[in-house]
Formats: structure tokens, sequence, C-alpha cells
């Protein structure tokens, strides 16, 4: 049996095997250099409840400009993900200048709600591939204190009533996690131990200090209930519940009664701010500045399906990605699946038969929080500093994204 796996795994690593290709390493090929984060803190009563945005995209850029390893002057463009904010692209380029990058590093933010930060990683690698930049950063940054992604201006019902999927487009996030639950026939109990683990697998690695080397610590301005400012320096996440079980979990009321049973504040994501900062640039760039290589990007993808069960969007998006590249789950290390709902989470890793043991090790967005335009660079983040941990490769991350997509991410960590 041992033979007959060796043999196996040999074959899959010869050269011009799908995973021989994957992890090789060529000049041309798109790496990352740094990947950090902030903390996660609490939306409207945390540590950046006082922080505005600008400032989130000042410090995560701050951060990375002072990590970088070379001149500034060098990165020619920063994307930033953001969704809840329509002056976002001015706050990224105001940001950026502020953060001591010159007036030539240009900027700009996008939104493909929940993968945004992994869209932003997407392009930047996507125009450095194709030539039109040799140095980037991708990064996401959102304060959930200030907004979120709610509709306030309710729809054209001349476009809304052509067509039923364009109606189900709009439906609260709650509704479609409930969807899910109803559709798949998923239990709250189910729910509330896949919840519980999350909790208990944020809690154990940030007692073990497995988030230390992910995490810059920011220094910013806290409002006291005196009004009065005091300057604070955060370096933890604030959402991780030390003791949480599935039967403390199971005592919560439904966050949504009115559309089913299953969902609540303690099963889903929560509302957080926080920033996330990826550069990336060719190898040969990285070898010619002499700058460490963390990991490797290999690609990304979305997908699309009914915006009603928009939650198990990585149940098309993972297997599109890895039939691209020619692997299997079975090739990857660890899975880092945003848990917008414990719904989605569960029938996602229970329909593609996710590992685990692999899938979100140091917790998902349950425990540790889901800043909307953030997470998909966090994920990403948090993913190689656990590569690096257990000296593993591959890297999947993916999410579920509003109107019903889903996005997938492939890294090799090399570090």
């Amino acid at each position: 049996m041992a033979t007959e796996r060796v043999t196996s795994i040999l074959k899959h690593l010869a050269p011009g095997s799908p995973l021989a290709t994957i992890t090789s390493q060529n000049p041309d090929d798109v790496v990352i250099t740094l990947a950090i984060r902030t903390p996660l803190c609490k939306a409207k009563k945390g540590g950046f409840k006082d922080t505005t945005l600008e400032y989130l995209m000042y410090a995560i850029l701050k951060a990375a400009r002072e990590r970088l390893g070379f001149s500034p002057d060098l990165v020619e463009d920063i994307c930033m993900g953001n969704v809840s904010d329509g002056k976002a692209a001015y706050k990224a380029r105001v940001a950026a200048l502020a953060a001591g990058f010159p007036n030539t590093t240009s900027a700009s933010s996008v939104n493909r709600f929940c993968s945004s930060g992994l869209k932003a990683t997407a392009d930047i690698a996507h125009q450095i591939a194709m030539g039109s930049i040799q140095v980037g950063i991708a990064a996401g940054a959102e304060s959930m204190t200030i907004g979120g992604d709610g509709i306030e201006i309710p729809f054209d019902e001349e476009v809304l009533k052509q067509s039923q999927e364009s109606a189900d487009s709009i439906e609260p996030m709650g509704w479609t996690s409930e969807n899910v639950a109803k559709d798949f026939n998923l239990s709250r109990e189910a729910v509330d131990e896949y919840a519980a683990e999350s909790f208990r697998r944020a809690e154990a690695a940030q007692q073990a200090g497995w988030f230390d080397d992910e995490i810059v610590p920011i220094v910013t301005r806290v409002k006291g209930a005196n009004g009065a400012g005091l300057t604070v320096t955060l370096s933890k996440d604030e959402g991780i519940r030390p003791g949480t079980t599935a039967a403390s979990l199971g005592k919560i009321r439904t966050a949504f009664p009115q559309w089913g049973p299953v969902t609540t504040g303690g099963n889903a994501s929560q509302v957080t701010d926080g920033a996330a900062a990826v550069v990336l640039m060719k190898r040969s760039k990285a070898v010619e500045l002499g700058v460490p290589i963390m990991a490797k990007y290999v690609g990304s993808t979305v997908a699309g399906l009914a915006p009603r069960i928009m939650g198990i969007g990585p149940t098309v998006a993972i297997p599109k990605l890895l039939k691209q590249h020619g692997i299997g789950l079975g090739d990857v290390d660890v899975v880092e699946l945003n848990e917008a709902f414990g719904t989605m989470a569960v029938y996602c890793r229970d329909h593609l038969q996710l590992d685990w043991a692999k899938l979100n090790p140091r917790g998902g967005a349950i425990a540790l929080g889901h800043p909307l335009g953030t997470t998909g660079a966090r994920q990403i983040v948090t993913g190689l500093s656990e590569l690096r941990r257990t000296k593993k490769k591959i890297l999947l991350t993916s999410m579920c994204i509003g109107t019903g997509m889903g996005m997938a991410g492939l890294f090799v960590n090399e570090q």
C-alpha cells in the first residue's frame, strides 16, 4: 500500500505533470514577496470603530511600504478591494500618497463584493503577467463600522420584473443563507457544530501565536465613553470567543426568523473592520531586487450560479479552477474558505468533500470576521502563513459572492 502511494506521488510530480507545472519556478512567474494584514476588529465597538476607511488603507499601505525591501518608487500600481464606500478610489489614492508612495504610483479600487481582495490580487497579477507593470500591490480594506453592502435605494421595478433571478440578486444575505439551509436540508445543530470548531481553531491559533507573523500592529485612536480619544496599538483579532461550544451557540436566537431558523449571530461571519495587502512582481524582478519570494500566484477564476443560493459559490468556482490547472483537492494542503455563513460553509465542505483538517485550520470568518473587501486578500495572508508553519505547498482560497457568484485562487508556498 505504501509503495503504491509513493509511486503515485512520484508519477504526479514527474516533469510535465500538472502539479510539477504548478510548483515549477520560472522567471516569468508572478510571485508574492510580502503578505500582511491588520488585526480584525469588531465593527462599531472594537479597536477600529473610530478609524476611517482612508486611515485603514493608509495604515496597511504604510506597513507594506516599510517592509518592501526596495524603493517604493518601483511600485507602479495599487489596487484596493472595497465594497461599501463609493469614494474608495479617491481614498485609495489619498492613502497611498500619505503612506509614502510617490505620485508616480497609480491607485484604484475594485468591487466584486466579498471577493474584492482576491479580485484586486488577480488584477495586479494579470497586469504583471502581461507586462503592463512590473511591481504592484493588491490590497483590501473595509470599515464595516461605517457601512456594509446593504441596498438603500430600491431597484427599478421594470428591470427586476424581467427575471426572477434578477429580483433574487437583491435578496438580503441572511435570506440567501436560509435558502441554502432549506434547499439542502441543513440542520441548526450541524451549522452550530461547524461554527464551534471555527472558534476553537481560531482560539488555539491565537494562543499559539500563529497569527503573529501575518498581523502588523496598527496605531490608531479610539474614543471612550466620554468622547475623549485614546491612542492604542492594535495587534490581536478581536472576534475570537474563547470557550465557545456548539451547546453555547445553540442558545443564541435565530437572526432571521422571517426567513428561517438556522442562521444566527453565532454561526455567521462577524461584522468587522480591517485591511490586508499583498505585494506582487515577476520572479525575475524579485531576484533582481534581492527580495525573498513568499509564494507563487498560480491563477484564479470566477463562476456564477443562482443568486438565491449565492453562498454555495465555491462549489462552482473551486472545481472550475482545479480543472483549469489539472489538479484535484487531494493535491491541496490548505483551503481557506470564507465562512460568510455557517450554512454555506457546511454545504461547501460536504458537497465538495473537503478534508476538514485542511479547511480553515486557523478558523474562518465566523471566528475572525469578514471585512467585505478585505477577506480575499486576508485569506492569502493567513493561508500562506499556515503553509510556512507546516512546511506545506498548495493553498486554495475561495469565497461566495453576493448576487450569485464564487471566486477561487491558487497559490504555491515557497518558504
